[in-house]
């Protein structure tokens, strides 16, 4: 009798609540099967339904990014002092496609330099650190303090006490969830530093998994640094590390370095709700250039920028005449990249994905073999490189434009994390990064090897890949 009494008098706001989470949904929600799946939540459990709808349902970041966005100094996306180049030929068309999607010029005068692995590139970065006259600015989704990372923390302590502007971004959960040793040296050190959406409270669970996997160092607004580079020991070789990383990272100058200044700031004002002041951005002195290569910054995120890193791969795929070819540690593209690079292949693009024997994620590597079959029937050919676990995200087109940076092939990256790409229409930087991809192209696999794998391990596999957009 109680039971009957309390589920007549509960199912008018059971009935509410569907309603109000039907209606937002309608409104809001582009993707079909995310609004299906939200709006049977709600009818079939209201409560449970609306409370997760309303914690991870509603996209708040995207509400706070443009809130933040009006009047900020970065918001400009471009330094208008420098002019815009084009690029020659059929690549003229992709340049204006992307710079439609991120509103940022396409900017030339600038040079690129490339290192592999923490045993090159930490020396250069220290080395700007210790060399830095005005300003750094340091966003990083992993910063250890360790072995390596405590260098890279003596040195910007260092930098803020001989009167340098430091700012350093680390990763809410990625730095470390409970503890970051790393943050608490710097701010120890008097060095500002914010832990990116970071917040141990229950409430503040629907952004746990919205991370900033941003890998950029900026140093008097003149030499910048982006890839797919963490700041740990696992990234020198010559350590002997357990569980050793190899990654590939990029010193830029030129004009872009403003680029990589402006994303920095508006991840700082995102995150701190200050702004940087005017010496993080150095005018350009006109005709002043490092090199040849035309570059402009992507980035991409859960908020004004979302899914335009994934955008920019599908138009530069389908301008690719001869080759394609892709590194990353985690290939899971969905079935909107899955569907352009069959495509592609199947007009007689030449196209090589090379990924990790072994990635340091198994659940990846599982969902990864059971999601790659169209592809193979397409012609894509894939490439298994040996130890030790390769971390870089490249992507070269027809030996001419690359795509360099933070963002992994998945969905993960391209949706979810907060990602800093850089895109270069250069002949010789293009030419050296297909090279390394090449040279990673160790062992092949084919249908056949999958086909060869058991039952059990198909099955596994298969129930792996239904977690792709969260693995």
């Amino acid at each position: 009798m109680f039971w009957t009494t309390l589920h007549d008098l509960l199912w008018p706001s059971r009935l509410v609540l569907s309603m109000l989470v039907t209606l937002h949904v309608l409104r809001i929600k582009r993707d079909i099967g995310s609004a299906i799946g939200w709006i049977g939540l709600a009818w079939l459990a209201p409560l449970t339904g609306a409370i997760l709808y309303t914690m991870f349902g509603i996209n708040r970041v995207r509400r706070l990014a443009r809130r933040l966005s009006r009047g900020r100094q970065w918001a400009s996306r471009h330094d208008v002092r420098t002019p815009e180049r084009a690029p020659q030929g059929e690549y003229l068309l992709l340049s204006e496609a992307v710079g439609r999607l991120t509103g940022r010029k396409l900017l030339g005068g600038n040079s690129v330099e490339r290192y592999h692995d923490g045993d090159s590139a930490y020396p250069v970065m220290l080395d700007a650190i210790e060399n830095a006259s005005s300003t750094v600015a340091l966003s990083s989704y992993l910063f250890h303090d360790d072995a390596e990372g405590s260098h890279f923390v003596d040195a910007l302590v260092a930098a803020a006490g001989r009167g340098v502007e430091v700012r350093v971004m680390v990763d809410g959960v990625g730095s470390g969830y409970l503890r970051c040793r790393a943050a608490e040296r710097l701010r120890a050190g008097g060095v500002p530093t914010a832990r990116f959406m970071h917040s141990v409270l229950p409430w503040r669970m629907p952004f746990i998994n919205l991370r900033t996997h941003k890998k950029v160092l900026v140093v008097d607004g003149r030499i910048g640094f982006a890839g797919g580079m963490n700041i740990a020991a696992a990234n020198v070789m010559a350590l002997h590390p357990r569980h050793p990383v190899s990654d590939t990272h990029f010193q830029l100058r030129g004009p872009i370095v403003h680029q990589l200044s402006e994303a920095f700031a508006k991840d700082w004002s995102f995150s701190t709700g200050t702004e940087l002041d005017h010496r993080f951005f150095p005018e350009q002195v006109e005709g002043e250039e490092d090199g040849d290569a035309l570059m402009r910054v992507v980035t991409s995120g859960p908020d004004t920028d979302i899914e335009k890193i994934e955008f920019t791969m599908m138009q530069a795929i389908t301008t690719a005449r001869h080759s394609l070819r892709i590194m990353t540690p985690y290939f899971l593209p969905d079935e909107r990249l899955l569907t352009v690079l069959a495509m592609a292949a199947m007009r007689g693009v030449e196209i090589d994905v090379v990924m990790p024997m072994a990635s340091n994620q198994k659940s990846v590597d599982w969902a990864r073999d059971a999601n790659n079959g169209p592809l193979f029937e397409a012609g894509v050919r894939f490439w298994l490189a040996r130890p030790p676990f390769n971390h870089s995200k490249l992507m070269t087109i027809d030996g001419a434009w690359a795509l360099i940076g933070s963002s992994n092939l998945d969905v993960r990256s391209l949706r979810l994390n907060f990602e800093l790409n850089v895109e270069i229409y250069d002949q010789a930087a293009t030419a050296g990064i297909e090279g390394f991809i090449c040279a990673h192209r160790h062992v092949r696999q084919t249908q056949a090897d999958l086909d060869g794998r058991n039952f059990l391990h198909r099955l596994r596999d298969s129930g792996a890949r239904l977690m792709l957009p969260y693995l």
